[in-house]
């Protein structure tokens, strides 16, 4: 097991009173943001000749409101804020994890053991997340500016839930499913660690899968998607380990396609239809880019009863939205001409550039394409255990849209 430091104490109420006394003084326009609860500073905003170390607690102010925020020198988000009240402790943190904990426990706990504890800005720690899969506990971190509060986090992990074990990745700087796995107190998980949601079983593998193990964030719509999909054929696009597919099928769907371009996700998805009792076998588990493989049935004659459509995030930040736009319209025209006449149609976005307004006008864009006429029969984002600050709209990143295909 890696060893952990010992929680740091808080600074000196005299480093304290001085900071506040000084503070980094921001641009007043920046004030309604901040007393609304946004947690980031960007870099653009900050004085260019001020220097700090990265994880330092700074002081800041934007006209009269005040926050306390730890210092990042690399990302483009210079300050992540943590407090509007006072320098946060140990204490501090234990209580917005006992409060993360209580919005779980009456609703998303009882209904899945794989969840997210913590959701990082959405929970008032901006820059970290935590999920729960089973008895193990995951944190990912985004930014080196929170290293110092990663002992506190263990304490009160370990005071509050009593995981069997914590692990840790890095997500800053690298592809989710390059990041590696750190132990930071008790057993580090099984490599075939199973996890139910709503009566489905999953393998989850909390070292390289995608996200820190499956996408939890997209519980609720798998289990809506289920409902337009109880018969029929579907079509799985970026399918990843198979969990929309496995949904439709225990829901009746009578044929699935899953198409991906990683070889290993698919074997996973096979693995997690024989785990549900289904076999895979006549089902279809296809190797391939996914926009190929819709150009290249585009001129046949079958189509699908129900399609879902999750491709990963197409965005890293602002200057690539207007590619990411294109790339959705290009997508969903695609499979929207699969769809068989009523079928329905499930686009999903996770790209954080991109708001649902204009999500939504892609999609609209991309039915004009199409030659179809669609209706929106169901929204949505996140599931509930990703809770979002109302003055923080880009913590929104996932989008959700059912849409009913009808060939005028």
């Amino acid at each position: 097991m890696a060893r952990i430091n010992r929680p740091r104490t808080a600074p000196s109420l005299s480093f304290k009173s001085a900071c506040e006394h000084n503070p980094l003084r921001l641009p007043a326009f920046l004030e309604p943001e901040l007393a609304a609860g946004h947690p980031w500073v960007y870099r653009n905003h900050v004085p260019t000749e001020f220097e700090a170390i990265t994880g330092s607690w700074i002081c800041a102010q934007a006209g009269q409101t005040k926050v306390w925020a730890l210092w990042d020198n690399e990302s483009q988000i210079a300050l992540r804020v943590f407090s509007r009240k006072s320098l946060p402790s140990p204490e501090h943190i234990q209580e917005r994890i006992k409060r993360s904990i209580s919005l779980r426990l009456g609703v998303t706990a009882t209904q899945t053991n794989a969840y997210r504890l913590i959701n990082g800005e959405g929970d008032g720690l901006p820059g970290i997340t935590v999920d729960a899969y089973g008895e193990f506990a995951v944190v990912a971190t985004y930014s080196a500016a929170v290293e110092p509060l990663i002992p506190w986090l263990v304490d009160s992990l370990t005071l509050i839930c009593a995981p069997r074990g914590i692990v840790r990745r890095r997500m800053s700087g690298q592809a989710d499913n390059l990041a590696q796995i750190e132990v930071l107190r008790g057993e580090p998980p099984p490599p075939e660690l199973v996890v139910t949601e709503g009566g489905v079983r999953y393998f989850a593998d909390l070292a390289l899968g995608h996200k820190t193990g499956l996408y939890l964030d997209q519980r609720d719509n798998r289990r809506t998607f289920s409902n337009f999909a109880k018969s029929g054929t579907v079509l799985n696009l970026f399918s990843y380990t198979g969990s929309f597919a496995i949904v439709a099928a225990l829901a009746g769907a009578s044929r699935l396609t899953n198409v991906d371009i990683a070889p290993q996700a698919l074997a996973r998805a096979k693995d997690n239809f024989r785990l549900n009792g289904v076999e895979p076998y006549p089902h279809e588990f296809i190797e391939a880019d996914c926009y190929d493989y819709l150009k290249a049935s585009v001129g046949l004659t079958d189509r699908f009863d129900a399609i879902v459509c999750d491709p990963p995030s197409l965005a890293r930040n602002r200057s690539q939205l207007d590619h990411a736009l294109k790339a959705y319209v290009r997508l969903n025209t695609l499979g929207l001409r699969l769809v068989r006449d009523g079928g329905f149609y499930a686009a999903a976005s996770c790209t954080a550039q991109v708001s649902p307004e204009a999500f939504r006008k892609t999609l609209a864009e991309a039915a004009r394409r199409a030659g179809c006429h669609a209706q929106i029969v169901h929204e949505a984002g996140h599931a509930l255990d990703h809770p979002i600050v109302v003055g923080h709209p880009e913590g929104r990143y996932l989008k959700f849209v059912i849409l009913r295909v009808l060939n005028d």
